[in-house]
This record gives C-alpha cells, sequence and structure tokens, in this order.
C-alpha cells in the first residue's frame, strides 16, 4: 500500500543507513530503534561525476502485518529528495518543522537526497520556494521533468532502474563549476564536523568569507540560513545522543551541546522534537529495550 504522507515531507526516506557502505548515523530519525524493526534502509553512492551535488540514493522497504501501519517522526536534514513510491514521484523540499511519514502493508520507495544546496543548480525555482512543499517533478526540473516522471513510472518497483535513470537525467545536465555553490557545500560539510557552539561567523571565517557573504549563499542554493543549519544539525546530534543512551545527564547534554542552561535546551528541543527531553529519552529506551515504558510515536 502507499505510504501516506501527513506532512509536506519525505518522512523516513530522506535518512538511510548504507547497504553497500558502514552503517552511519541515523541522523534526524526519532527514536531509531522503534522503526529499525518495522522497515529497511539501504543506499547506494551516488556516480562520481554527481558527487558534487548528490549525497546519496536510498531505498526504504516495509511489510508490516495487516492493520498494522506505523508512523516514523523525523526532523529532516537541509536537503531536497526526489523520490518515487507508489502512486507518487515527486520533489520534496526542507521541511521546516518536524515529519511524519505513515508506512502500512508492503511498499517500496525509492529516491535521492541531493547535498544541502545541490538542487539548486538543477531547479528553476528558487530554493525557498520549495521548503515545506512536494511538487510534481516539471515544476522545478520543467519539461524535461515530466518526462522523467513518466519514465519513473514505467520503472515502479525497480529499484536499480530508477537510479540508473535518474542518474542519466542528472549526468545530462551537470551543472557548470560555480564558486558560490562550492562555498555553500563546503561549508555545510564543516558544519557537521565543528563543535556544536560554532556560530555563521565562526564557518564564514573558516571558509574566507564574510558571514553576509555565506547567508546570501545558503539563501539562495539551501532556502534556509546557515544559522537555520547549525542548529538543525546541533539538534540532530541532541537527538542522536539522547536516542544513544546518554539522556540521563541532561544538564551535562546542553552543556556539551553549547547550550547557555539545560532550560534553553530543553525550550529548543522540545520546539523540535515535539516533546521534552527526558520524555524522549523514555521513549528511545523503551524502543531500544532498556526499559519497560510505553514507547510513543
Amino acid at each position: 500500500m502507499t505510504p501516506r504522507l501527513e506532512r509536506p515531507s519525505a518522512g523516513v526516506l530522506e535518512e538511510c543507513d548504507g547497504m553497500d557502505r558502514e552503517p552511519e548515523e541515523s541522523r534526524g530519525i526519532l527514536a531509531p530503534a522503534a522503526g529499525e524493526a518495522r522497515f529497511t534502509r539501504a543506499l547506494r553512492d551516488p556516480d562520481p561525476e554527481l558527487a558534487p551535488w548528490v549525497d546519496r540514493h536510498w531505498i526504504v522497504r516495509w511489510e508490516l502485518p495487516a492493520g498494522e501501519p506505523f508512523t516514523q517522526a523525523i526532523l529532516p536534514s537541509p536537503c531536497v529528495n526526489l523520490s518515487s513510491e507508489p502512486g507518487l514521484i515527486a520533489v520534496y523540499g526542507i521541511p521546516l518543522d518536524r515529519s511524519l511519514h505513515t508506512i502500512e502493508g508492503t511498499g517500496m520507495v525509492v529516491g535521492t537526497k541531493f547535498l544541502p544546496g545541490g538542487f539548486a543548480p538543477f531547479s528553476s525555482v528558487p530554493a525557498s520556494l520549495l521548503n515545506d512543499r512536494i511538487v510534481d517533478p516539471s515544476e522545478p526540473l520543467g519539461p524535461a521533468g515530466g518526462e522523467l516522471k513518466v519514465r519513473l513510472e514505467r520503472l515502479a518497483g525497480d529499484a536499480d532502474g530508477h537510479i540508473a535513470a535518474v542518474e542519466e537525467f542528472l549526468l545530462e545536465r551537470r551543472p557548470e563549476p560555480d564558486p558560490r555553490y562550492a562555498l555553500v557545500r563546503e561549508a555545510a560539510a564543516d558544519m557537521l564536523t565543528v563543535p556544536p557552539a560554532t556560530t555563521v561567523a565562526e564557518i564564514a571565517a573558516r571558509q574566507g568569507v564574510s558571514a553576509r557573504t555565506l547567508q546570501r549563499a545558503f539563501n539562495d542554493y539551501v532556502g534556509v540560513s546557515p544559522k537555520w543549519v547549525l542548529k538543525r544539525y546541533r539538534m540532530h546530534a541532541a537527538a542522536d545522543r539522547i536516542a544513544s543512551g546518554e539522556g540521563d545527564d541532561l544538564a551535562g547534554l546542553a552543556a556539551d551541546l553549547g547550550y547557555f542552561d539545560q532550560a534553553h535546551f530543553t525550550g529548543d528541543f522540545t520546539a523540535q522534537i515535539g516533546r521534552p527531553p527526558a520524555e524522549y529519552a523514555r521513549i528511545c529506551a523503551a524502543a531500544a529495550g532498556r526499559s519497560e515504558a510505553a514507547v510513543a510515536g
């Protein structure tokens, strides 16, 4: 059966562990242990010629008992996805808030996750206009995007064929070298390695540009500000650490993440994750079998 999208996002589809390489953090998947029992995730590296723009291709499969749907909550990455599932082939802009994705029955979704800003060079639509939207491929990709959609419809259920068709489409349209996009790509990668309290000004200095230059480039290519991306990555780190069992010392975790105090951390966490960190810790512990607490979605 077709997954039901309850919010305008790619849901569980955009954060996938590897099949042909070492598993990475389930960044953005909330209470990940609950989902591990209900769906499988795999990713494929893109063609090396597409690596400057494409993060990975991904495949999600599930087979659930009749009448037992599962809803996965995620805090999405600042990336655009192009995905195909029965009845829906679409480009997913960046969901700005926590999103939910419900699966039921048996199914598969195949998609391509672009790097932050990596979709913009292929698109005719300003990046920010895709935020919180699911659109037909023809909207950002023009008539050729409509033709790609038709081709992917014919390849329904064929993950390898889907990936090959998307790669062919993108390879034929490889953008020319663009220093501004290169700045965005390098800065976004840097944000994943720096201490959580790092500021936009510090990221800009590391890249040898002004904060304003970095802000303009992110707005043009990613569609959100560099501050927004830093905050999202910091919250990913917080959720990952709590899910892995580091929820006993929330004051220490808040300090490690660069918060002034636990109250500010709790406020941010609750706003973005949808529940306070202590409650989230209990849910993750239950899902991972570390407690007898009831698991909530």
